[in-house]
């Protein structure tokens, strides 16, 4: 892993909150060094994963990743998630999870590493551009999963369904159960009625510091065979 390209909690947060059935076809956005698709792959979860990735540093990291672990079902692509026409079929796909940037189009102050500001500021992409790109590649009734920061929420969830996408999940995470939360989880479903389920919100940690069980357990998901 480079030191550009690496990942933190969210992305294991939502891997585990996205996971595909096992014969589903899956795909994730802006996957950076993979380790969504990875986590995907250590559940057996998802038949054919795409990863798509349009920093050329990271997805040459991603395949190096994927050829020396002799993995046949996770698929590299190199592209702007806005232009996958001919890369992966339109109304093919099970599953889409996504970790946009959080920072939305002149707001906050922009990072100084090109890999950084396009990783946290909607540099390249919108919520609208990926909530679009998502509504051709999946299945009626597929699932875009992402997560974002709870002042966001309404901006998602408005995004989604401009997109025909209808929110049908929502979880909030917080450190412990006396901070309020930082981030919230949002599975839409394409071309399905209204209906959203909120489930119980989930604690990184304990009183006492520790990691909390669920938490342990989305990890030590990930460290099995």
């Amino acid at each position: 892993m480079s030191k550009s390209h690496t990942f933190g909690t969210d992305a294991l947060l939502l891997a585990h909150f996205s996971m595909p059935g096992v014969n589903a076809a899956a795909c994730d956005f802006g996957t950076g060094c993979g380790i969504i698709p990875f986590y995907w792959k250590r559940e057996n979860a998802g038949k054919v994963i795409y990863a798509v990735e349009i920093q050329q540093k990271a997805y040459n990291q991603l395949c190096r990743s994927v050829e020396l672990n002799g993995i046949k079902n996770i698929i590299p692509i190199e592209s702007d998630l806005r232009e996958l026409k001919g890369k992966i079929p339109f109304g093919s796909l099970d599953v889409i999870a996504m970790n946009p940037p959080y920072t939305g189009m002149n707001a906050g102050i922009i990072s100084s590493s090109d890999t950084d500001k396009i990783a946290r500021h909607e540099t390249l992409c919108t919520l609208s551009d990926i909530c679009l790109s998502a509504s051709k590649l999946l299945k009626f009734g597929g699932r875009l999963c992402m997560c974002i920061r709870p002042e966001r929420l309404f901006e998602m969830t408005d995004a989604m369904q401009n997109a025909k996408i209808e929110p049908k999940r929502l979880r909030f995470v917080s450190q412990c159960d006396s901070r309020p939360p930082w981030l919230v989880l949002v599975e839409g479903k394409l071309g399905r009625k209204p209906g959203l389920v909120v489930e119980p919100e989930l604690h990184i940690e304990q009183k006492d510091g520790s990691l909390s069980e669920e938490m342990s357990n989305i990890i030590g998901e990930y460290k099995k065979n």
